[in-house]
């Protein structure tokens, strides 16, 4: 075994753990958190600390096990993309049972600890979401419609949703409203990122918008949604649950991203792409960060 080779275990563990797309499940965790501390008025108990925190546990589980599934179902299409044929399945250093059981495993771990320690409301929508994109999304969805990313979004949307309802049992309009900025948010950050993978997808036979309609009516509609997504963005401060320190960067995140929508569809290069993809990561994480800081210093 030479200096840099990893033991058999840990290499093992590691390529589990790459099938959970740790990267992604960050972000939906993160999202989920905005939700709990938005449900959660003033600062929280410590009792409440604990709850987020079992919450955030059992829903990374479940966000895991549907990444895993989606590894399985598309380990054909992955080996023939640059940006994903280094997965353990796509590379057949996983199995398809091994992958499944790992999957089912976490899925019903995460079901358990949301059921039993945070409540059954929660644990239902999760196993909902986790539906949605694991099987409508990643089996029915994607290979047949180029708006597969679309109707799919609404699996990734509901992080906030999830949070909220793990401290207060139901769901509030406000968890709605930040469910609706996600869903929004997701096809022009999507079809960024498909722009410049463009070639990826017409080999995987995948009919994402940039193949079936081309690059400029992916780029309208990209512009598109940002102006949409704009105004979704002002119904935190509209609703009454942020003050103006969210306005500004609210107003600005979304200047921004419409901006360079703006660009990208007036003079398409794919480094303009890459960038858009990039900012539109800033733009959501910025978003949710300033809803967090204005909740507490506002």
């Amino acid at each position: 075994m030479t200096a840099l080779a990893l033991p058999p275990a840990l290499s093992v563990i590691r390529q589990f753990h790459a099938l959970t797309k740790p990267r992604v499940i960050q972000l939906i965790v993160f999202c989920a958190l905005i939700g709990m501390v938005l449900a959660v008025p003033g600062v929280p108990t410590l009792a409440q600390v604990a709850l987020a925190a079992i919450a955030c546990a059992g829903i990374y589980l479940v966000a895991g096990a549907a990444a895993a599934f989606n590894c399985v179902v598309e380990k054909t299409i992955d080996a023939k993309m640059k940006r994903t044929s280094w997965r353990p399945t796509a590379r057949g250093q996983l199995g398809d049972i091994q992958t499944l059981v790992f999957s089912a495993a976490l899925c019903a771990a995460g079901s358990a600890v949301l059921y039993i320690w945070v409540n059954p409301l929660t644990m239902w929508l999760t196993f909902a979401t986790f539906v949605g994109y694991a099987i409508v999304y990643t089996v029915i969805l994607k290979p047949l419609t180029p708006q597969n990313i679309v109707i799919g979004g609404a699996s990734g949307a509901m992080p906030p949703v999830l949070g909220w309802a793990a401290m207060t049992g139901d769901v509030g309009p406000e968890a709605l409203i930040l469910c609706l900025i996600i869903f929004l948010w997701t096809p022009p950050h999507f079809w960024a990122l498909a722009l410049y993978r463009v070639e990826d997808y017409r080999k995987s036979g995948l009919p994402m918008l940039p193949v079936t309609h081309g690059s400029e009516f992916t780029r309208l509609q990209i512009l598109l949604y940002t102006l949409i997504l704009f105004a979704a963005c002002l119904l935190p401060f509209i609703y009454g649950f942020s003050s103006w320190l969210y306005l500004v960067v609210a107003v600005g995140l979304s200047i921004g991203f419409c901006w360079y929508a703006l660009r990208l569809y007036r003079a398409y290069s794919d480094e303009l792409a890459r960038a858009t993809f990039r900012f539109s990561l800033i733009h959501l994480s910025a978003l949710f960060a300033a809803l967090l800081i204005d909740h507490y210093l506002v």
